[in-house]
């Protein structure tokens, strides 16, 4: 008996024992299960078990003027651009101007030795008086063969003769003033000028040297002021700038973006669409016009070109990371007056700077939440805080 007591004193302890652990597990998988639940739901476990509402920084949607904003690959053009070459052959002498100097139209730039030029010249110079002399002999033989013709003492023939020898003269007088005239263009030559103002590359042949009409371009003279810049524009774009009346460039902004993706200070104006249309591309080239006063375009320079309205209208807009996209399009979360989110459906339109215009979906003093939206799910209470002024975007960096 005392042993069977025991027995089941003993076996009533382990059923005990065995009940308050199955109790334990059935607790333990009902907390599992919650928390499981509350991680598929999406809301914090401090939500579920009631901690404090998330905390988020909301921005009221107000009315903004954002002018739709278009881009173009473009490349600077200068408005004239010489190279300079060599036109007779000779050794180059001593530059006259320092590699990006500054220079004027008719300026020296570099010189070839004149020498055997002069020469040429003073050659062609004395064949010419020789000629004159000539000339002068044969028209007072002309003369005097007429007089006595006239008188009677003279032969027709002995005129005649006079008459060609005078006429011979005369011919070689020109061709003797035409070859003077041609010694004197190439020792010109000798002297490179510029044939516009501005401003001048490097050298690319060094003084001593050999040169001659072969030899290529010694230097490059470009106009910086204006700086032309080209870009192609489909014919759907031009098609609707036509329709819009854009085309004279009257209703746009010209501005370019540059290597380091700032705005460049100066805007242009539209001067130009090309009358012709790449076949391979199917674009037409639209040209704008900057002054340049500060030379920052340079010729061959590549840059974007951006276009926008100048009279922007005003629209409902967004800060661009409050917007998220599922499968039915693009929504934000929105506070009310209760502080509870909802969810809105919207229709977006330009985007530009960070912001975003609504076109459908929103009304005008919406709280938007603009961070902390992976924290909140419709119809959570949550605690909004207003988001602090944005700072100016940086513009995007030019691609490579």
């Amino acid at each position: 008996m005392t042993v069977l007591l025991k027995y089941g004193s003993v076996h009533r302890k382990l059923r005990a024992g065995r009940e308050t652990m199955s109790k334990r597990h059935s607790t333990g998988a009902i907390l599992a299960l919650g928390g499981l639940l509350a991680i598929a739901s999406g809301v914090p476990a401090g939500a579920q078990q009631g901690g404090p509402p998330p905390a988020v920084l909301v921005q009221a949607v107000e009315p903004k003027p954002l002018a739709a904003q278009l881009e173009f690959i473009g490349r600077a053009s200068a408005v004239d651009k010489v190279e300079l070459r060599a036109r007779v052959k000779g050794y180059l002498g001593p530059r006259k101007f320092a590699d990006g100097d500054a220079v004027k139209e008719g300026q020296v730039l570099f010189t070839i030795e004149r020498e055997p030029f002069q020469a040429a010249v003073d050659q062609k110079t004395a064949a010419r008086d020789s000629a004159k002399a000539v000339l002068t002999n044969a028209e007072g033989q002309f003369n005097r063969a007429a007089e006595l013709l006239r008188t009677k003492n003279g032969t027709q023939v002995t005129y005649d003769q006079r008459l060609s020898e005078q006429l011979q003269a005369k011919a070689n007088v020109e061709q003797a003033e035409a070859d003077l005239r041609d010694a004197q263009i190439q020792l010109s030559y000798t002297e490179i000028r510029s044939p516009i103002a501005g401003q001048i590359g490097r050298a690319m042949v060094s003084p001593g040297n050999v040169v001659s009409p072969d030899s290529g371009v010694l230097a490059t003279v470009v106009s910086a002021h204006p700086m032309r810049v080209l870009f192609p524009v489909t014919q759907r774009e031009l098609l609707d700038a036509r329709r819009e009346g854009t085309t004279d460039g009257s209703g746009l902004v010209v501005q370019l973006r540059l290597a380091d993706g700032s705005l460049y200070k100066e805007k242009g104006k539209l001067d130009f669409i090309d009358v012709t249309v790449d076949a391979k591309t199917d674009g037409q080239i639209v040209r704008a016009v900057f002054d340049n006063a500060d030379s920052t375009l340079t010729d061959g320079q590549t840059l974007r070109v951006v276009l926008e309205e100048k009279n922007p209208a005003t629209v409902l807009a967004v800060q661009q990371s409050a917007i998220a996209i599922d499968q039915s399009g693009p929504f934000v979360y929105v506070v009310n007056d209760k502080n509870a989110v909802e969810q809105r459906r919207i229709k977006s339109g330009v985007s530009r700077d960070g912001l975003v215009a609504v076109d459908e979906g929103l009304k005008a003093g919406d709280k938007v939440v603009v961070q902390g939206q992976q924290r909140v799910r419709p119809g959570m209470t949550v605690a909004p805080s207003p988001a602090p002024a944005p700072l100016a975007s940086p513009a995007p960096m030019a691609p490579k």
